[in-house]
């Protein structure tokens, strides 16, 4: 039997699905492993080239693997969905996997260390004790909107109706009902206490690391979008260039040119979502303290005098995006521009 050169795993919870190859292209090894006799295939294997899908536990197993003497790469799921032949097996995915590999235009993920995915789940924790607390402020809205009392938008004319509600100066709302709302404020303020302790210790890291502090400089890029860059970008360097990383972001339009003619639609919001979200969020708070009066002469207050609002944060953003690529790969410090200064 040849020796295997490439294998394709196809990762699961229990069993796992191994297709690996020779130098020619030709099957070599079909077999199904259970979930402890991964790593003792591996370790009897010789040295190879592995690939798999990027998944939740794609990067444990990209380092476990590596550390017997392999070559793991990572592939985005949707660039091996092409080269499934036929049917949703695992075998004919541990196949494709293997097949896609090899191809030279084929583009990689990058394996997260253990810090980095220790980062990333503090981001997307904080992200989702958020989201919590927007879909239990609504609800409360909600559910006061039953009984004629509106709350202006904000959080401080909501709290002020959270406030009489404690004190019970409402009137027309029955007790059973003021009960059930008062469980949701303790679970609004459990959440905000919860939000906050994540976010001061993303702060003092961030000020503790010196290249969460180059990048904390770039006007619209506090703490947690620094935290954010380094923890969701683990090889900033593997993109060609700026617009390349700000296109992976889905910062950039969607293009459906076609026959010579350009067409650009609106930005392809591929990518990290979270990422994106924090910098275009970032820009619009730049672009509302130039509105109030703050004129700073930048690139992004010039843009916002002659498009609109969303275009223009957008835009920023991409811009943001690109400057802090550059301080990643290349080092040093941000400097602000002449015409701003």
């Amino acid at each position: 039997m040849e020796e295997v050169t490439t294998i394709g795993l196809d990762l699961a919870k229990n069993v796992f699905q191994v297709h690996g190859i020779d130098a020619a292209g030709n099957a070599v090894v079909r077999r199904k492993l259970r979930r402890g006799e991964v790593l003792q295939f591996f370790a009897s294997s010789p040295p190879s080239l592995v690939g798999m899908e990027a998944c939740c536990s794609a990067y444990y197993w990209a380092r476990e693997i590596a550390k017997l003497g392999h070559e793991v790469r990572l592939m985005p799921p949707a660039y091996v969905k092409p080269y499934v032949k036929r049917g949703k097996t695992d075998a004919a995915d541990a196949e494709a996997i293997c097949e896609a590999v090899t191809r030279p235009t084929m583009r990689f993920v990058p394996v997260k260390t253990e810090e980095q995915q220790a980062a990333a789940i503090e981001l997307n924790a904080r992200d989702l004790l958020v989201r919590q607390r927007t879909q239990t402020v609504n609800a409360l809205r909600g559910y006061l909107g039953e009984y004629g009392l509106v709350a202006a938008q904000g959080a401080a004319k909501l709290s002020e109706l959270i406030d009489a509600l404690r004190r019970g100066d409402v009137d027309g709302l029955p007790i059973m009902a003021r009960e059930a709302l008062l469980e949701l404020i303790e679970q609004i303020d459990s959440l905000e206490e919860r939000i906050e302790r994540m976010e001061r210790r993303m702060v003092r890291r961030a000020r503790q690391d010196e290249t969460a502090k180059r990048l904390t400089a770039i006007p619209g890029i506090g703490a947690i979008t620094a935290v954010a860059l380094q923890g969701l970008v683990p090889d900033p360097g593997g993109f060609a260039s700026a617009r390349h990383f700000a296109s992976w972001l889905g910062l950039t339009p969607k293009s459906r040119s076609s026959g010579g003619k350009e067409r650009l639609g609106r930005i392809s919001k591929q990518g990290n979502g979270m990422l994106r979200r924090l910098l275009i969020l970032g820009a619009t708070a730049r672009l509302r303290y130039a509105r109030r009066g703050h004129h700073d002469g930048d690139w992004g207050e010039r843009l916002l005098a002659r498009r609109p609002f969303k275009v223009a944060a957008v835009a920023l953003a991409n811009k943001m995006a690109r400057i802090a690529w550059a301080l990643l790969t290349k080092g040093g410090t941000y400097r602000t521009s002449a015409a701003a200064a």
